[in-house]
């Protein structure tokens, strides 16, 4: 299954070899294509694309709503994810079953919802090893009671549509429900991705999972799913029709006007965590001075020319105006949160000639404009989100590595000067930015730390401009600069955090339990030990991936769904290659795999960040998606002519929770490190394969 899962969910359950009772049915290894030989029902077809679009769509909104809604699980989405996997995993192994979860599973949903939605969580995650922009105040049960609940009824939730496509698996052949099933799973993605695209509130998916689950769910149960159903959507149109509350394509976000000391003034959350204030440009600086030291440190910059990224609401924007600016770029790569800008800021800093907005990926813009700037401002850029549910990369990941300050330095005019600021919480951050400051731009900074963990580090391109207070001196040992192999800002090295080793080694024990509950005994699953291993390889290569594409192209949700999208159609091609044509053997497959790791190893992605935007793109695809598309033909092939489909998706289903784990390893030996990993993952699988599975007759 894992061989054809869109980085944000499973995108193509595998088939089963079985008869319409779930009972197992022995095939020989040579079948006919079923491009030869078959016509399937269209009913069967028909549910089988609705149970999968449902699988999809349901684990796209669960990652987006809990990810708003219990506080720093935005920053663990993958936690989601695996517990996506492991429902999908037990309702495949249900379907072989007389009995149904099915009729359960919108009641479960609505639990799920209206628990969360009464008792929001927020999750306390101080510590040194790792950062993270926490909300004010804890509140709701501890961590350790959250995330395992959590975990367990997201796997319940999806166990329903899993089902459905597994009781439609058994009366397909593998490939054609294979086929079918990624067309599901498209319509998923589409639909989630049009709803992002016109940014439909949590009300209106919620109507459409109820649909979707009433039309699934047949007899009187039906009835009952309608009324969980309904439940649910109430509290989600409580949610909606909220005071200040909207959605971006990244963030619930709410906003509350208020009156602080005779003065109004509007603040900004964003899945629960305050993230911005709009005020007067001229009281910000009376009452927050540090917000002018980017311009007193760099006295005679002209200004002719500014770029803000992470302009936001605009304040910064406006800042910059009050001090002389006479044009500004401003960039953020969240539209709702400029529109908030235009609508409430009070010096309407977005309705003034000298400003022109983009809305983009920080790093993406740097990397696409020709222009030079007197002066390049990066304005407490912090996302609160990650890229996407199968990657530890957050939204501004790529914006503060030692190559991205490189290029806000090649895009300074002579005299010009950069210069970024936040609330950085600990001395070792604010000492690794400054360090990464000095490497990109040959000397030493100026830093003005700020009481409470906040700093302003700048750096003029000539050194002889900057007008510098207290010497900076760092406070302790400097840590290397992030980079665009290992963006990972604010992780202070060292072994993969405690924190995460006990919520991975926890989730996989859940899920081994589990899935020998459900699934019998392993050792019936032993012929398929390399479908296990073909899972973790492929996620692992799907998430490095993601990082590319993160790089080359920005972390903006359109970049997201377009790769989400491209890596099922190439799966899609995968299958209808295998299913329409004789393809090699399988070493042939494996050898093939083996070189284009090869390539993709070889070639660093940076190199590709200096080509014109369309050969970028070019390059991007292949070096991406070949190993992706021959993974597949490998998968759909050895796939295709398994005796016993309920024990390999068992195997490849918990192979891929394997390598969602292993993705964290991705901190110690970075991105690019990652294709050596996959690399042997592979090798075993082919290793482990049936001697009729590594010959040489085609399937």
């Amino acid at each position: 299954m894992a061989e054809a899962m869109g980085t944000t969910g499973p995108a193509s359950p595998p088939g089963r070899g079985t008869g319409t009772r779930g009972t197992s049915v022995r095939r020989p290894w040579r079948v006919p294509t079923d491009w030869e030989t078959e016509k399937p029902a269209g009913a069967v077809i028909r549910r089988l694309v609705l149970g999968s679009a449902l699988m999809l769509f349901l684990e796209l909104a669960l990652i987006r709503w809990l990810g708003a809604n219990v506080v720093h699980l935005s920053y663990f989405s993958n936690f989601v994810l695996l517990g996506s996997f492991l429902g999908i995993g037990l309702g495949f192994l249900i379907s072989r079953r007389r009995w149904s979860v099915l009729p359960a599973t919108p009641v479960i949903l609505a639990l799920l919802v209206i628990f969360v939605f009464l008792e929001p969580v927020t999750i306390d995650r101080a510590g040194d090893e790792v950062i993270y922009f926490t909300s004010l105040t804890t509140q709701g049960p501890p961590a350790w009671l959250v995330l395992p609940i959590i975990f367990i009824l997201v796997a319940a939730v999806l166990a329903g549509p899993a089902e459905v496509v597994g009781r439609c698996f058994a009366h397909l052949r593998p490939l054609t429900a294979y086929r079918w099933d990624l067309v599901g799973s498209l319509i998923g993605i589409g639909s989630f991705t049009l709803l992002s695209f016109v940014r439909a509130p949590s009300m209106v998916w919620g109507i459409v999972v109820t649909i979707c689950f009433v039309v699934l769910i047949g007899g009187w149960p039906r009835f009952l799913g309608a009324v969980a159903g309904l439940a649910m959507i109430t509290a989600l149109m409580v949610e909606t029709l909220g005071a200040g509350i909207s959605w971006s394509p990244y963030y619930k976000i709410f906003t509350e006007d208020r009156v602080v000391g005779g003065t109004s003034r509007t603040d900004i959350s964003v899945n629960g965590v305050p993230h911005q204030i709009m005020r007067a440009a001229a009281q910000r600086l009376q009452e927050e001075p540090q917000y002018g030291l980017p311009y007193q440190r760099a006295a005679g910059n002209p200004l002719t020319k500014v770029l803000v990224i992470g302009a936001g609401s605009g304040s910064d924007v406006a800042i910059a105006l009050s001090k002389g600016a006479q044009h500004i770029d401003a960039v953020d790569i969240d539209p709702r949160l400029m529109e908030i800008g235009q609508e409430k800021n009070p010096d309407h800093p977005y309705d003034d000639p000298r400003v022109t907005r983009y809305v983009n990926d920080g790093r993406a813009f740097l990397q696409t404009t020709d222009n030079k700037y007197d002066l390049i401002l990066f304005a407490l850029p912090d996302s609160l989100a990650l890229v996407t549910g199968a990657s530890q990369i957050r939204l501004e990941s790529f914006l503060f590595t030692e190559e991205a300050l490189q290029s806000a330095r090649d895009h300074l005019t002579p005299g010009g000067s950069f210069s970024m600021y936040n609330y950085y919480r600990d001395d070792w951050l604010i000492d690794r930015l400054a360090g990464t400051a000095s490497a990109a731009f040959g000397h030493t900074p100026c830093v003005d730390k700020v009481g409470g963990g906040e700093a302003v580090v700048t750096a003029a391109l000539d050194e002889s401009k900057q007008s510098c207070g207290t010497p900076y001196s760092p406070s302790g040992a400097v840590i290397a600069p992030a980079t665009d192999d290992r963006p990972f800002l604010y992780y202070q090295g060292g072994p993969i955090p405690s924190m995460y080793l006990w919520a991975l080694g926890g989730i996989l024990l859940i899920s081994v339990l589990m899935v020998r509950a459900f699934g019998g005994p392993f050792r019936a699953m032993r012929p398929y030990a390399d479908l296990f291993f073909m899972g973790a390889a492929f996620l692992l290569l799907e998430t490095k991936n993601i990082a590319t594409f993160a790089l080359l192209f920005g972390t903006t949700w359109v970049v997201n769904a377009l790769v989400f999208g491209g890596v099922l159609v190439i799966v899609l091609a995968a299958v209808e290659t295998t299913r329409r044509f004789r393809t090699p053997p399988l070493p042939v497959v494996f050898v093939g795999i083996a070189l284009s790791l090869l390539v993709c190893y070889l070639i660093q992605p940076d190199w590709l960040l200096t080509l014109p935007f369309l050969l970028r793109l070019i390059a991007a695809v292949l070096l991406a998606f070949v190993p992706i598309y021959l993974a597949n033909v490998a998968f759909s092939k050895r796939f295709g002519a398994s005796d016993d489909s309920q024990s390999a998706f068992g195997l490849n289903l918990l192979g891929a929770m394997l390598g969602g784990c292993l993705e964290y390893l991705a901190l110690l030996t970075g991105y690019r490190n990652l294709l050596l990993i996959v690399g042997v993952l592979y090798l075993v699988a082919f290793l482990l394969a049936p001697r009729r599975g590594r010959g040489l007759v085609s399937v």
